[in-house]
């Protein structure tokens, strides 16, 4: 007989009190749920297992990167549908405890039990980090970052397209990516004031690109850092390849151990996010050591929403297992209040938070594209990471659940108090 998607349909909606928003499709061909709606593939019983072993988040996450579980229908959609169940919950073990308490439940998770076979867990599949507290000593991040970064610089190709910028880009009305990415990277430029020969350091530096469009758009000299051994080698090629070697260093170095300031300017793209929380105000101390007096700091960071109580927080099990390893997000006015604690005068913040998920579809669009030359490039596993970790964030940032901004701060010299900013907003130079 089969029933299985049933049977999951009815338990599914016994714990969460609430019907299902998407079709469930099992292993035996059975279907439950609302037609029209996409449907969550259940490939097999291991998918239950690891869900039984591991509710919530992590579980599904598992599945998904192990090949157990799949999506019929627009992935978006899906997701959308599901966040609020799942993502937003994470592992509820209060709601789910209490709905336990229900005999019918109880009944229908010894049924569950039953139909997913053997009860040894599954083991994790080889893409999942083994989980550490997130002490953010210069050993960890450099490992947390090759784990995320030196994936291969052939599959951030396939996703990133030719720009190879990992980051926000700033889009107008019909351009295409590329030109988004180096409108993006004018924008910091001009907010920095960059000039011909100032000294800029691009604290997380990436795959080189807003060093090079520092020292060829506007005569910068520039010192870009990462702990990326593979981002460094392709930055410092197309360093090489762009006739910029007397203008443009990469270095493979942690933001602290950089000892030759003063800089003229900072810019921090997509590297805040890795720093972590208890580690946030040294971070800004060392920039702002790093500036000379009237020097300019453009971070641009992901934000979360804040919560009624900060101590509850805790990091996204599935992108700290599979994504981006001790990576830690804080509400913009921590990042503000942390940023002025070390010194800094902050003068402009920018949300780009729908640009993101534009960014994002683009990324998948060029993934899905040449999906069978990432698979081959990586695993997989990996490319179904990156395939829910970008369509789950577009989705994310399109409903504000996360954000992303640029917050302009200048270390404003003592005791005269002159910023060095200009009189009108939005008006850099």
């Amino acid at each position: 007989m089969q029933d299985a998607a049933l049977r999951l349909n009815s338990l599914v909606e016994q714990l969460l009190g609430v019907p299902l928003p998407v079709r469930i499709r099992a292993w035996d061909g059975s279907e439950a749920g609302p037609p029209g709606a996409p449907a969550l593939i259940v490939r097999n019983r291991k998918a239950l297992r690891r869900l039984l072993w591991k509710p919530g988040e992590l579980g599904l996450a598992r599945a998904w990167v192990a090949g157990d579980l799949g999506v019929e229908g627009d992935l978006y959609t899906a997701l959308d549908l599901m966040s609020g169940l799942v993502w937003q919950r994470g592992e509820d073990a209060r709601g789910v405890a209490e709905a336990l308490r229900d005999p019918e439940v109880r009944a229908a998770v010894r049924g569950l039990l039953k139909m997913a076979g053997p009860p040894l867990p599954p083991a994790p599949p080889r893409e999942e980090v083994r989980r550490r507290r997130h002490l953010h000593t210069k050993r960890s991040d450099k490992r947390a970052i090759s784990h995320h970064y030196d994936v291969g610089n052939d599959f951030y190709e396939i996703v990133l397209g030719p720009s190879m910028v990992y980051s926000c880009a700033y889009w107008e009305d019909g351009g295409t990516l590329e030109d988004a990415q180096r409108d993006k990277l004018e924008l910091i430029a001009g907010k920095l004031g960059l000039k011909p020969g100032q000294r800029l350091l691009d604290v997380g530096c990436g795959w080189g690109s807003m060093a090079i469009h520092a020292a060829r758009e506007h005569g910068a000299s520039v010192v870009g850092v990462t702990l990326s051994q593979e981002q460094a080698a392709y930055a410092r090629k197309r360093v090489a390849d762009e006739g910029l070697t007397d203008k443009v260093e990469i270095r493979v170095q942690d933001y602290r151990d950089v000892t030759d300031g003063p800089y003229d300017a900072i810019s921090s793209v997509g590297m805040a996010e890795h720093v972590g929380a208890d580690r946030y105000l040294e971070y800004a101390e060392v920039l702002y050591q790093l500036l000379k007096p009237g020097g300019r700091l453009l971070n641009h960071q992901i934000a979360r929403r804040p919560q009624r109580d900060e101590s509850a927080y805790s990091v996204d099990e599935f992108i700290d297992a599979y994504v981006f390893p001790d990576g830690e997000l804080a509400p913009l006015g921590t990042t503000v209040m942390q940023l002025e604690r070390a010194g800094f005068e902050v003068r402009d913040v920018e949300s780009i938070r729908e640009h993101y998920g534009l960014t994002l579809r683009r990324w998948v669009t060029n993934l899905e594209a040449q999906w069978a030359r990432a698979v081959k490039l990586t695993s997989p596993g990996r490319a179904r990471v990156w395939r829910l970790y970008m369509a789950a964030s577009a989705v994310a940032f399109e409903r504000n659940h996360i954000g992303v901004n640029q917050v302009l701060a200048v270390r404003t010299p003592e005791p005269s108090g002159a910023s060095g900013m200009p009189l009108r907003a939005r008006t850099w130079n």
